[in-house]
């Protein structure tokens, strides 16, 4: 059967995305090596302050800016208030775990999605669907075991709560529906992001990067996210969210190799087992749930 060309075309925007995530936790982890280290809510600030500024510029250029705040509604701002932490405790996770195992306890939200529909959105999941939200989360359980100490557990702790986070982000957007566009959701993300990184720098003090090399992974994390976060948009605009949603999980496939690679963080045995369990679910679940979406 041949393919639509629009869904081959969202497909491969989407891969571009995932490779972009993973470069993005490369500079987050490669800025907590520099010397002194670079703390994760400045690499966070600086990254969402890089993407608002590509999304307000234009629009001011174009003199459209108020047409970046959308209907205004409640869901828009939780979305961002939801997104925001989310990133925050991700960051701060890559630099405690590393950027491979990080990646996958974060891909949960996901699964989270999956698991909260139901109460949220009203969605009836079927059996198929439910085996893969506990084949997840028993992935997600190999991965939560601490490895090293205190810090490691806050790490993964931290990256399972991005991971919820981000699913309340998602089904935030779903209850808005289409009445905004994907720039306004992104907008209120970055928005919100600000204003809550404002806030904690007024009572913790401001430590901005102090070194070149320090500067080059933060931005190399700033313009990498910001990437990222147009193309997935625009995968989803260009082709079914099944498929993007399983090309997606090429992020934290990627993150593990980078991580491998440049830092010698190596998975044991019990988390790349967890791993092959969130990827193997993970990439099911959105088909699953389609067909089962389509079955009523």
């Amino acid at each position: 059967m041949r393919q639509n060309p629009i869904h081959i075309r969202g497909l491969g925007y989407m891969a571009i995305a995932a490779f972009l995530f993973s470069v993005m936790g490369v500079g987050v982890y490669a800025a907590s090596l520099t010397i002194p280290p670079v703390a994760a809510p400045m690499v966070s600030f600086i990254r969402v302050a890089v993407n608002l500024f590509i999304l307000v510029m234009p629009a001011l250029w174009l003199k459209q800016g108020w047409a970046l705040f959308g209907d205004r509604r409640a869901s828009l701002w939780l979305r961002g208030l939801f997104g925001a932490v989310s990133l925050t405790l991700s960051f701060a996770a890559i630099q405690r775990i590393g950027p491979g195992e990080s990646a996958f306890l974060t891909a949960s939200s996901g699964v989270f999605v999956a698991l909260l529909g139901p109460a949220i959105l009203s969605q009836r999941n079927s059996l198929s669907v439910w085996l893969a939200i506990f084949g997840s989360l028993a992935g997600l359980l190999l991965l939560f075991q601490p490895r090293l100490d205190p810090s490691d557990f806050l790490g993964r702790f931290m990256a399972l709560s991005s991971g919820f986070l981000a699913a309340l982000a998602y089904l935030m957007v779903a209850r808005a529906g289409r009445s905004n566009p994907p720039q306004v959701v992104v907008f209120y993300f970055c928005l919100v992001a600000v204003a809550i990184h404002l806030v904690y720098f007024g009572f913790s003090g401001v430590l901005w990067p102090s070194s070149r090399n320090a500067w080059g992974w933060v931005m190399l994390a700033g313009l990498s996210g910001s990437g990222a976060q147009l193309y997935m948009t625009r995968a989803y605009q260009m082709a079914p969210a099944a498929l993007v949603g399983a090309v997606g999980y090429l992020a934290p496939v990627m993150s593990v190799i980078w991580g491998m690679l440049l830092f010698a963080k190596i998975p044991d045995q019990k988390a790349l087992a967890g791993c092959m369990l969130v990827l193997l679910c993970g990439v099911l679940l959105p088909f699953l749930a389609a067909r089962s979406a389509g079955g009523r």
